[in-house]
């Protein structure tokens, strides 16, 4: 399905580890991706979107959907990258390993992609290797894995030959685990703190993060319960942990297990503060468990970056589906390759790449649209992109900063607790 802003299109969620897979051999198409023919401008520029239309975060659609949607409209009515037409090809992978390989094949061998706007960190993982082969740039809103703190983006050089071709617009677990951790101590003053836990591996990974800095920082989890995903109950696991002593607990579940436990813990009267994970951070969480869950805290990457009142007010004139991060970041993912086409003048794969550090760190003239950084880059200038969920000020790694925010759940919706500024956490993260 192609669409040029608006339609139903989808992605998923991250923060999933996945095992290493590595190249099946399978190096990709080596076509220039619609390159332009003696620098004429192309009819059309198209982006491959790898998404989640069916599957486990098939909930998270919906608003990530309308947010790259209202992206497209907004910069073909600015006349397009080049003065061509974007469009985006989506193309269901339900978050699989393998349907994720020949979704990625199809979109490389079709010959017309210039980059790429998807993928998950379950997706990304075991397919590292055979990503890199393809040499197409991808700019994601969805990975949260510590296994791209140091794996992506160009490494702050010129040379292309130590350029890994993956770019997040979306702040990693690291941040985001360090941010509750830190919320939990330093704002809530809770200093013990036990653990119930998926077994899948981005509930895992999520887990063991917070687990790290929340100790690191002088905290202590005094147990941690895991469970297999998927089960009518949960209550024995929950009598397990409540036989420790605590000042809070965690929640590291998808939601449709997270909505059983809240259910469970409510029905057995175990009270005590509750902490949930930022996968939970969904208007489908308050629906099905808004009364039960009432004052219990989700710590989440902030949605409101530079950009995010202009886009905000975009947004709800043309969808009423209510907001997450990642919908967020979708829109700056879009907006991102749209600029880079833009800024390196042809839709090949390599001169995009090239482009995305230019148009997205501090130096030049900031712009907050896709119109106002072409009017720019026309005139001559450089440009800082900064985006509606993050500042979009890569790092060499290609990874993005950004608040986290603690908000308590109530019955009709989320309610900011407390914030924890960006530059706080750059202290304490060594290298991301």
């Amino acid at each position: 399905m192609k669409a040029t802003g608006t339609g139903v299109l989808a992605t998923g969620l991250a923060g999933c580890i996945g095992t290493e897979d590595g190249d099946d051999g399978d190096g990709g198409d080596d076509s220039d991706g619609g390159t332009t023919d003696g620098g004429s401008s192309p009819d059309s520029v198209t982006f491959g979107q790898p998404a989640s239309l069916t599957g486990t975060w098939d909930f998270l659609q919906p608003a990530a959907s309308a947010a790259t949607d209202l992206a497209v409209q907004e910069i073909n009515d600015a006349g397009g990258p080049l003065d061509a037409e974007l469009t985006v090809d989506r193309q269901d992978t339900a978050v699989e390993t393998q349907q994720a390989r020949e979704t990625v094949r199809q979109f490389v061998n079709s010959g017309d992609v210039a980059a790429i706007n998807g993928l998950f960190s379950s997706e990304i993982e075991p397919l590292w290797d055979f990503l890199q082969d393809q040499e197409v740039p991808i700019v994601t809103p969805w990975p949260g894995s510590t296994f791209l703190d140091t794996r992506g983006g160009d490494k702050g050089t010129d040379d292309m030959g130590d350029d890994e071709w993956l770019w997040r617009t979306v702040i990693g677990d690291t941040v985001h685990t360090s941010g509750a951790a830190r919320g939990m101590l330093d704002e809530a003053g809770i200093e013990k703190m036990a653990i119930l836990s998926a077994t899948s591996a981005g509930e895992q990974g999520w887990t063991e993060q917070f687990t790290d800095w929340y100790e690191q920082l002088g905290g202590e989890i005094v147990k941690t319960v895991t469970a297999q995903e998927g089960q009518a109950s949960y209550q024995s696991q929950l009598n397990e942990l409540f036989e420790s002593d605590f000042d809070a607990w965690a929640l590291s579940f998808a939601l449709e297990d997270a909505i059983t436990i809240i259910q469970n813990w409510s029905d057995g009267g175990y009270g005590g503060q509750l902490l949930m994970e930022d996968g939970l951070r969904d208007t489908a969480l308050i629906d099905e468990v808004g009364e039960t869950a009432e004052g219990a805290w989700i710590a989440a990457g902030s949605t409101q970056g530079p950009n995010y009142d202009q886009f905000q007010s975009s947004y709800q004139e043309t969808s009423d589906e209510d907001l997450h991060t990642w919908a967020v970041a979708a829109y700056d993912a879009t907006n991102v390759l749209a600029l880079a086409v833009h800024h390196a003048g042809d839709t090949s794969p390599e001169a995009v790449q090239q482009s995305i550090g230019d148009i997205s760190r501090p130096e030049g003239t900031t712009v907050t649209t896709f119109a106002e950084g072409k009017d720019a880059l026309d005139n001559g200038e450089e440009i800082n992109y900064e985006g509606a969920v993050t500042d979009t000020d890569f790092t060499e790694h290609g990874n993005v900063w950004g608040d986290v925010v603690v908000e308590r759940i109530t019955p009709g919706g989320f309610e900011t607790e407390f914030t924890i500024p960006a530059d706080e956490l750059k202290e304490e993260i060594d290298e991301y």
